[in-house]
């Protein structure tokens, strides 16, 4: 037995405690399962009860999550050059990873995963590093997410501080490793990850988009070690490592933290073995903050209008790509949320702005000068659009005078009343097209009387409270007569065909009540027009009847460069070129010749230079005022006014009045164009088509002119549409004995004096006026006075008010109303002498007599008293006597009643210390005198006074060396002409000094005279003509 054995079987209580810890041991490592079993457990179902809700992804889900971005989308203008990018909340643009340089690689890789290529999601040393230096608050703070972990949160989770988000972010990052390379990993990171704010202010987020935003750089090659470095330290805090402000200027904190940062990420690269010390030591001196971007504006600030036009336009646009089968207020609602797509889609959006147009627009919307100060009515507004009229593409806009002022897009979106810019595309247009109307054609401005649930009738206005009558199509769009367009609008195209013609021009804003609204010509609308539509329209007439939708999305590129949508022009032919162009031809009437022409006539520097016409609106007190203008190339809308639907009328000298402002900003914004961009205004003038012919027609009917029409001068001369040239004569005058009274035509009584009659050529209206006149009469009648239309200075229309101006030259409808009150009338009031070299002129006012019908006027040269003239009542209270300074001359003037009955003379003399010769009493014409007593002392009786004979025509004078001879042909025996005077004047509209008398149509001055001009009147007994036609002597 060894030493050994003997020395443990010696040894009995070493050999018991020895048992008693095997025993121990055993029953540690038993406890210790048991425990490990239960804590398991118990991880176990802290982690199943954390996940329970996380969603099972399939690989294929989860590649797909991970590999999707959100993209940042840009708009372009019509030159292809930036406009900027669209209203994400960040910027962003995808690459990949084979185009990123190694050098960005590296840097993030050794910065925040230097085990990125080996681990399996996490990283347990680096998870061990960032506890350590959380617990000792080291100054450098790794963390210890890695690559995939921070990409898994990014991804599928949120950024709580809490530990159920880690767990399943370590959960996600093992199951990512799993499903994806390590490149899909770096890729997706480097695209996601976020870098703080950009020098344009936005927030940006990938590589890409932060190279770009932060150094300027559009080619990712260009970057170095220093920048590469730089950016790499960002994503750790961006919003306190970043070294621009979120209106993209520079912050100096931000920037400083940020290159203490850059300094640690180079040190891990040198240590990692990417940089040598030569390019450490290079890149630490390298100037960080030169190589910085330039700040700049975000797009929103410099364009907000735009860009969210450019948005919206672009979501509808692929909204009906992808759902053609919605219906338009289908997309109308569902716009705004499709628009989140459109931002985030990566799309490149290419328009047809132009820069250099929009930015001059911009600058007059912007210029208060511009503008009326702000007052009780709020901020003047203004919209405007300009088109290109060969394709309808939008070159410029003013949406308002600042989107910091009104949000709204004053251009696009706005709805107001259109005015009279309605009446060319509601009206004339149409009726033109169809062959109904023609620029001569004749329309009657007398009024109208339509219904009116309210009060029973309506009677519409003209803009000056006055009915003009008679008068061509081309006269009534010029002076934009309310009445006509009415007319035109309901009876002759029919306002169910005319806002058909107006939805095919464009307009979207009608409604079904607007087919009921008989003054929508006028702009009575439900709603209103777009200044865009309503532009658009008047574009298709310069177009020649080629109507182009127009359009502000050229084409739209998605993320891919890939075409997904671009414009395909297709204009629609609407109307004639031969309608287009006289409907133009009557709108440059309106702009040369019409009283609201004269603001662009004045104002448009360009004006004679540049071929253009156009059309004014304006509604009710000025609250909406338009100018919609074209030229051959280019068409421009603009509206003004308050959005608080304010008066831009404050008076004719109040610096706030702004009547005039659409026409002052079309003409601003023009003139600036045509200096920018005057190759866009190539065409010299507006072409005519073929098919149209000059002809000249009666101005009362429109048709043939007779003799008769020519006689009266009542002819005008226009362009036609030759398939529309009358054939029928003139059947519309008549020459008929009538007196005159207020401009209206009678028929005399028999009674009425010869010489108070005058045989005129009238009109004798399609339209009964007496009938027209008493409905009116009783219209007014039942009306209370505040029912009553008013008149331009507020006080209620009386019925002869509603009397056309033209009614002078209208045939009768009535008998002479004045009636005979059985006495002398009550001679002239205020009867007046003024002498002037070659000339007296006597003038006088009114008898107060009701019954009077006109007045006659005597003189006497010393030859005895002549009736020299008869004045009737609605002539100019005047008479002129062409005198010889060394007579004395000797008048009296009479007024005369409707039964021929006068009153006393009023006495004139151009001597006062001359004797006053007695006024004999005339005999008539079988040698009576009269013996009327109501005559007595008045020693006249004008009871049998004939008419006054016709002027002398065919005058002509012939010089010699001695003698001006001067012939006429001499009246009919019928005037009974005693003999003619003879006056003369050294200029034609000089005053013309009675020369001589002479007993036959012929005459010979010998005076010394070396030219002038001559006048010939012929007298019999009842006066002197009015004097001829001027000759001229050489």
């Amino acid at each position: 037995m060894s030493k050994k054995q003997n020395k443990n079987k010696s040894n009995p209580i070493l050999k018991k405690s020895l048992f008693i810890s095997l025993i121990t041991l055993k029953w540690i490592l038993i406890i210790g399962i048991i425990f490990g079993i239960l804590t398991g457990g118990v991880v176990l179902g802290y982690v199943t009860s954390i996940v329970k809700d996380e969603p099972v992804r399939s690989p294929e889900e989860m590649v797909s999550e991970v590999m999707k971005n959100n993209v940042s989308g840009f708009a372009y203008f019509n030159d292809e050059t930036l406009i900027g990018q669209l209203r994400s909340v960040e910027d962003r643009r995808m690459i990949e990873l084979n185009d990123i340089p190694k050098v960005i690689q590296d840097a993030f890789i050794a910065t925040e995963d230097q085990n990125f290529e080996n681990h399996i999601g996490i990283d347990i040393k680096g998870i061990t590093r960032a506890v350590k230096q959380q617990v000792f608050n080291e100054q450098i703070q790794t963390g210890g997410s890695t690559i995939t972990q921070q990409l898994a949160r990014r991804v599928f989770l949120n950024f709580d501080q809490t530990i159920d988000r880690k767990v399943k972010e370590i959960i996600l990052s093992v199951r990512m490793e799993q499903v994806l390379t390590k490149d899909q990993i770096l890729e997706a990171y480097l695209n996601k990850i976020g870098f703080g704010t950009g020098s344009s202010g936005y927030p940006v987020s990938g590589v890409k988009a932060a190279i770009q935003g932060i150094f300027g750089l559009n080619d990712l090659n260009d970057i170095n070690i220093a920048q590469a470095a730089f950016l790499a330290g960002l994503p750790q805090n961006p919003n306190k490592y970043s070294p621009f402000t979120g209106y993209g200027e520079f912050d100096e904190p931000g920037f400083n933290a940020a290159v203490e940062r850059q300094k640690h990420v180079l040190n891990r690269m040198k240590e990692a073995g990417k940089i040598t010390e030569a390019e450490y030591t290079e890149a630490l001196n390298f100037d960080i903050k030169a190589s910085l971007a330039k700040p700049s504006e975000k797009a929103y600030t410099t364009y907000p209008y735009l860009m969210i036009e450019i948005e919206r336009r672009a979501a509808e646009i692929l909204l009906k790509q992808e759902n053609p089968e919605l219906s338009q207020e289908e997309i109308d609602a569902s716009v705004e949320e499709y628009r989140e797509t459109v931002i985030n889609g990566g799309y490149k959006i290419y328009t047809t702005i132009d820069q250099t147009i929009y930015d001059a627009m911009q600058e007059i919307a912007q210029n208060p000068d511009n503008f009326a100060p702000d007052n009780e009515n709020g901020v003047e507004q203004t919209g405007a659009v300009m088109i290109n009229n060969k394709t309808g593409s939008i070159l410029g806009m003013i949406e308002g005078r600042g989107y910091e002022i009104e949000e709204y897009n004053h251009a696009t979106q706005m709805k107001r009343q259109p005015g009279s810019s309605m009446k060319p595309i509601a009206a004339y247009l149409p009726a033109i097209n169809s062959g109904e109307l023609q620029p001569a054609s004749i329309l009657d401005d007398i009024p109208i009387i339509l219904p009116d649930g309210g009060k029973g009738a309506h009677l519409p206005l003209n803009w000056d409270y006055k009915y003009h009558g008679l008068m061509t199509a081309r006269e009534a769009l010029n002076e934009s007569y309310n009445i006509p367009a009415i007319y035109v609008y309901n009876e002759i195209v029919g306002r169910d065909d005319a806002l058909d013609f107006v939805e095919e021009l464009g307009i979207t804003t009608l409604t079904e009540e607007d087919r009921n609204a008989q003054t929508g010509v006028i702009g009575g609308l439900s709603y209103g027009t777009t200044v865009e539509e309503l532009t658009n329209a008047f574009s298709s007439i310069a177009n020649y009847g080629e109507f182009n939708d127009a359009y502000l999305i050229e084409k739209i590129e998605d993320s891919d460069g890939k075409i997904v949508y671009e414009h395909q022009h297709a204009p629609e032919k609407l109307f004639t070129e031969q309608a287009a162009f006289l409907i133009t031809d009557m709108l440059k009437t309106a702009v040369a010749e019409g009283a609201s022409g004269g603001e662009i006539r004045k104002g448009f520097k360009n004006y004679g230079k540049i071929p253009i016409v156009g059309k004014t609106g304006t509604t009710n007190l000025y609250r909406d005022v338009w100018f919609l203008g074209y030229s051959p190339d280019i068409t421009l809308g603009v509206w003004a006014g308050y959005d608080q639907n304010g008066s831009l009328d404050f008076g004719r000298y109040d610096e706030r009045t702004g009547k005039a402002r659409a026409k002052e900003i079309w003409s601003k914004v023009m003139d600036k164009t045509i200096e920018l961009k005057p190759g866009l205004f190539e065409t010299t003038e507006f072409y005519q088509p073929e098919g149209l012919v000059r002809k000249t027609v009666s101005s009362k009917s429109g048709l043939i002119p007779t003799e008769l029409t020519k006689q009266a001068g009542f002819t005008t001369t226009d362009l036609f549409d030759k398939k529309y040239v009358p054939t029928e004569m003139d059947d519309s005058l008549s020459e008929l004995p009538v007196i005159s009274y207020n401009d209206i035509n009678y028929i005399p009584l028999a009674s009425t004096p010869d010489d108070m009659i005058e045989t005129k050529i009238v009109v004798n209206r399609s339209t009964s006026l007496k009938e027209l006149y008493e409905k009116i009469d009783s219209i007014l009648k039942g009306y209370s006075s505040s029912q009553k239309p008013k008149n331009s200075n507020g006080y209620p229309m009386r019925l002869e008010d509603f009397y056309p101006t033209d009614m002078g030259s209208t045939a009768p409808i009535a008998e002479e109303p004045r009636i005979e009150d059985g006495k002398n009338p009550e001679p002239p009031f205020n009867v007046r002498l003024e002498q002037k070299e070659g000339i007296n002129v006597i003038t006088f006012d009114h008898s107060p007599s009701e019954d009077v019908v006109g007045y006659r006027f005597y003189r006497n040269n010393g030859n005895g008293f002549t009736h020299s003239q008869t004045k009737r009542y609605d002539d100019e209270l005047k008479f002129k006597d062409y005198v010889s300074g060394s007579v004395d001359y000797f008048y009296y003037v009479v007024a005369v009643d409707v039964a021929g009955n006068i009153s006393e003379p009023k006495r004139l003399q151009t001597n006062k210390d001359a004797e006053s010769p007695e006024i004999p009493v005339q005999e008539d014409e079988e040698g009576d005198t009269d013996d009327n007593d109501d005559n007595e002392g008045s020693g006249v009786d004008l009871g049998n006074i004939g008419s006054l004979p016709k002027i002398p025509t065919n005058v002509e004078a012939v010089k010699d060396e001695l003698t001006v001879k001067i012939t006429w042909i001499a009246n009919s025996v019928n005037d009974k002409v005693l003999y003619y005077e003879i006056y003369y004047s050294d200029k034609k509209d000089g005053d013309y000094q009675f020369i001589s008398n002479a007993n036959k149509n012929s005459f010979a001055d010998t005076s010394i005279i070396n030219e002038g001009w001559y006048r010939i009147a012929a007298v019999n007994k009842t006066g002197a003509s009015a004097l001829s036609d001027p000759v001229e002597v050489k």
